[in-house]
């Protein structure tokens, strides 16, 4: 499955009861392009642990290293709930950063309702040489750990060669970040809405994605606060697609927080372990 180019091996294992270390050797055997299938990361699409839930999300990074949380990830988990028969909504789901809400529809968008961003810090000191070209950066925790830059031009950014460093740096340790690089298209302050481009480094996938749903929100509710953007729902263009970001900045922090965008099941397949 993708959402807007964030690509997923997903595992149904209600049935197949994976343990922890099996779903990340999958990963790691599965998750490389030129000898494996090919994703950003396995989602495991699991039993509750409290009944009153419809389903537990658990994903592992293309690395085999535990995600917290993946937003592109949960709207495609959410989609193959449907086809899964599961009918409540909205959807009511567990996953390692909290419980999380989404409502899909048939041919439409899938929007996941996440839990207010936390930890924002504007102004985060760097040791990396290229901080001083990106000048200042802001953190934020929307479900995984994620720095935001704004740049000028944000195809220009080498993001292959600055991501690494910058996400392993010094003052990001012990858990490193997410990097994102962003282009302030429009503020939404006149008749047209807020837009974004932005390009993202994963920790690990270790690599540029076509898309990030957490840091969608990421950057979108960080222009919002530092007052890079004066509306929302605020349009986020990757180099997969469009995601759409809504949110209420209310005393320096954000609420009603929402992602939306496609959610596509790409095929369906056996392997053979």
């Amino acid at each position: 499955m993708n959402g807007a180019g964030n690509d997923f091996i997903v595992v149904d294992n209600r049935f197949y009861h994976f343990s922890e270390v099996e779903l990340s050797d999958l990963a790691v055997r599965y998750c490389p392009r030129r000898t494996g299938i090919g994703a950003d990361g396995v989602l495991a699409f699991a039993l509750p642990d409290a009944p009153k839930h419809d389903f537990r999300m658990l994903y592992f990074n293309a690395d085999g290293s535990r995600g917290t949380m993946c937003g592109n990830g949960a709207r495609c988990l959410a989609r193959f709930a449907r086809t899964a028969g599961i009918k409540a909504e909205p959807l009511n789901f567990e996953t390692d950063a909290g419980v999380y809400r989404a409502t899909v529809t048939e041919n439409g968008p899938v929007r996941l309702y996440v839990r207010p961003p936390r930890r924002f810090s504007r102004g985060i000191s760097l040791e990396q040489p290229q901080a001083s070209v990106l000048g200042e950066g802001a953190y934020i925790w929307t479900g995984v750990e994620h720095v935001v830059f704004f740049v000028d031009e944000v195809d220009s950014v080498p993001v292959g060669e600055w991501g690494p460093p910058i996400r392993l740096d010094r003052a990001l340790l012990p858990t490193g970040a997410n990097v994102n690089f962003v282009q302030v298209l429009s503020d939404g302050a006149g008749d047209t809405p807020a837009s974004l481009r932005v390009r993202t480094y994963e920790k690990g996938v270790e690599e540029e994605t076509l898309a990030c749903g957490t840091g969608a929100i990421a950057s979108a509710v960080v222009a919002g606060l530092v007052g890079r953007v004066r509306s929302s729902p605020v349009a986020v263009h990757m180099p997969g697609g469009r995601l759409d970001v809504g949110f209420e900045a209310v005393d320096g922090s954000a609420e009603n927080v929402y992602l939306e965008g496609p959610a596509e099941t790409v095929y369906r397949g056996t392997i053979y372990l």
